[in-house]
């Protein structure tokens, strides 16, 4: 299987050429679009939630991973990376450090090769979508293998807002097995305690829960707390 997860969005042809370059080349393979409305532009706050998703994706899979603000550059090299059984497909921009911070075993890959048209905005199109087809038929790994660094030393978990879903939900990068139940988050100076689900609180109030994902999220029972609270991908959060 070959997943996808990048920012994209659903809206413009972006995921259908991808799935399209995928059909061409492995059309036997089942693509599944896991997420097209990661945080644009912003590999650090898709590297946490892309770690929070992998427990769910089976062992073998290809995962499509493109949220690229440097496209075109060389400042960011297109790797095939191996973590714990699961590939990974992009750029070496942070986007996988979160995953392979969490791992026991990491193989790297920097990709050598290239179509024969290469697009200076659409790497996921033309570089990265034929790389995961490649794995997807057993082909020869195009590339050569390399070390793992781990660049930008980000902590494993992210006292920040790293997505908003369409009800105005706010998803932290932090991990909730780690945040004892009785602690108090402090968002925009107000005070934000733990409850389990929605109707364990009155309609209206806020407050912060483990969510599907196993990530510490805050919402309002029937509300938008990103509107109550003005918050946005990388407000903070401190507890």
């Amino acid at each position: 299987m070959i997943f996808l997860f990048t920012d994209y969005g659903l809206e413009g042809p972006y995921i259908g050429q991808v799935e399209t370059v995928l059909y061409q080349l492995a059309p036997n393979v089942k693509v599944i679009n896991l997420m097209a409305d990661a945080p644009r532009n912003n590999p650090k706050a898709s590297a946490y939630l892309l770690a929070s998703l992998i427990p769910q994706i089976p062992v073998g899979s290809i995962i499509f991973s493109v949220v690229d603000p440097g496209v075109g550059s060389d400042e960011d090299k297109p790797i095939a990376i191996k973590i714990d059984g699961r590939w990974f497909v992009g750029p070496d921009n942070g986007l996988f450090d979160i995953v392979a911070k969490q791992a026991k075993e990491i193989l790297v890959w920097q990709i050598s090769w290239k179509p024969e048209t290469l697009s200076n905005s659409f790497h996921g199109r033309d570089l990265y979508a034929p790389v995961c087809a490649m794995l997807e038929n057993k082909e020869q790994i195009p590339g050569d293998r390399v070390g793992w660094m781990d660049k930008h030393q980000w902590p494993e978990d992210l006292n920040e807002v790293i997505y908003i879903d369409h009800f105005g939900n706010c998803m932290t990068g932090i991990r909730a097995a780690y945040l004892d139940k009785k602690t108090i988050l402090r968002i925009n100076n107000l005070v934000i305690a733990n409850a389990d689900t929605f109707s364990d609180v009155n309609v209206g109030k806020s407050f912060w829960y483990e969510n599907s994902n196993g990530l510490v999220e805050i919402a309002v029972n029937q509300g938008s707390v990103c509107d109550d609270l003005n918050l946005k991908i990388g407000s903070e959060i401190i507890y």
